[in-house]
């Protein structure tokens, strides 16, 4: 009893004391003393501030690396440009050459048809494999996402984007 009274009366002596670890007054078992131990992080490679990122969209356009796009756009991996196609039923091989010359050549291209999932020709997809781009044909919402996490992942990657009739994030 007398030490841990000594040990009450030097705890606030303990604390003060430079380079000192505190006095704790319970005792952790080895899985809650981890939580005091120092977190070290290292950079391995810093983020690149040109990289493109959907912020947000709605019925009338994008919000893309804190630029305003109205109207459906054509995401590339350092630009961003309007995209000359009303409807899903509007994208053709001829609308889809810009991303066939791009260099560096894009490895996937995700297209958003606007509210949902639309088909598009096989033919015209699988000449768009046949040029080495692999075609991923979504919902807007879920292209928007899916080129974000391809993005982050470093991928060559560009969208043809067409805004949803449904408001869902704000610009």
């Amino acid at each position: 009893m007398a030490a841990v009274a000594a040990l009450r009366r030097l705890g606030p002596l303990v604390r003060r004391a430079p380079g000192r670890v505190p006095f704790r007054g319970h005792r952790l078992t080895p899985a809650d003393d981890e939580m005091y131990q120092r977190t070290r992080v290292t950079v391995l490679e810093p983020e690149s501030p040109s990289i493109m990122f959907i912020e947000g969209y709605s019925n009338r356009g994008f919000t893309i690396s804190g630029d305003v796009v109205v109207g459906p756009c054509a995401v590339l991996p350092r630009s961003i440009l309007q995209w000359n196609v009303g409807s899903h039923r509007d994208i053709s091989f001829e609308s889809l050459s810009l991303f066939r010359l791009l260099e560096p050549h894009i490895e996937i291209l995700v297209l958003g048809t606007g509210d949902r999932v639309e088909r598009l020709h096989p033919t015209m997809l699988r000449q768009m494999r046949e040029c080495g781009i692999a075609v991923e044909v979504q919902d807007t919402p879920n292209a928007c996402a899916t080129f974000n996490f391809l993005m982050s992942e470093k991928r060559v990657v560009a969208a043809g984007l067409i805004p949803p009739l449904g408001i869902y994030q704000g610009m």
